[in-house]
């Protein structure tokens, strides 16, 4: 298997295509580089196409102690800059979206413009009286899942995520393989959570960031994205806002030729 030394620890990789531009993808909380795969295929020759699985996902190696969100930032600079693809684009979904932000902020050379689905900035709207309830409910759920975990029930915790943001039962009714995926990769996301600094956004960090980026938002997901985007757009030179019609929190999985005619779009623009 194709891995990198990053920062010290063994990244899974995979790289597709002999173009000319580099598209980084990233994916989020639970999931590996194979969230992608209805999308790489479906991509021109001009491009080179790199996925890979964070720190503790899956193939990528899982050091032991408390993990940060910082340490994901700089593994994906670490991996553009020892695959030699500066400055790609850079896609990210969810805690993926959020790495490529605070990467665009901290390492601009290394971009050429980032597309970001949906990325966790809650503390944009801590302070919102329409995202506050929202965010309890978010708060009880993850509390409940750190409960299970933490406590051994990796296949608990997993199913009762999955059924409270999609619907009960959606859990028992994905594949097998999938399954034992997220399973697997459940103590991730609690050293996601169990880390500080996860949630921090500062809009310092990127309201100089000379590049194209794009704010992609389902309209079957929660409204509070939309409000999120609205807050980030202000910060940002350069930004467009696309809903995807009929997109959920995953379109790369359940949209995705619709997500790549947004994203080629946006590119080639």
């Amino acid at each position: 298997m194709p891995t990198a030394n990053v920062n010290g620890v063994k990244l899974y990789y995979e790289l597709n295509g002999e173009g000319e531009f580099p598209l980084v993808f990233v994916h989020g909380s639970w999931s590996t580089h194979q969230t992608w795969d209805a999308i790489v295929p479906a991509l021109p020759e001009q491009f080179r196409i790199l996925t890979y699985d964070r720190r503790g996902h899956s193939r990528s190696e899982r050091p032991p102690g408390q993990g940060s969100i910082r340490e994901d930032v700089a593994d994906l600079a670490g991996l553009i800059e020892q695959l030699h693809l500066a400055p790609a684009w850079v896609i990210g979904n969810s805690q993926g979206a959020l790495i490529a932000l605070r990467l665009a902020g901290q390492r601009p050379d290394l971009l050429r413009g980032i597309s970001r689905h949906e990325p966790p900035l809650f503390s944009l709207v801590a302070d919102e009286p329409s995202a506050m309830l929202l965010l309890e409910e978010m708060e009880k759920l993850d509390a409940a899942v750190v409960e299970r975990i933490a406590a051994g029930d990796s296949a608990g915790g997993t199913e009762l995520f999955i059924d409270t943001i999609a619907s009960p039962g959606a859990f028992a009714e994905l594949p097998g393989a999938y399954q034992e995926e997220l399973i697997y990769n459940a103590p991730t996301y609690l050293d996601e959570i169990q880390d500080p600094e996860n949630t921090d956004f500062d809009p310092a960090w990127v309201k100089e960031f000379p590049r194209p980026v794009l704010l992609t938002t389902g309209d079957e997901s929660e409204p509070i994205f939309v409000l999120m985007y609205a807050k980030v757009a202000e910060l940002l030179p350069e930004v467009k806002i696309q809903v995807l019609s009929g997109a959920g929190h995953v379109p790369q999985r359940y949209q995705p030729e619709a997500y790549i005619e947004v994203l080629l779009a946006f590119i080639r623009e």
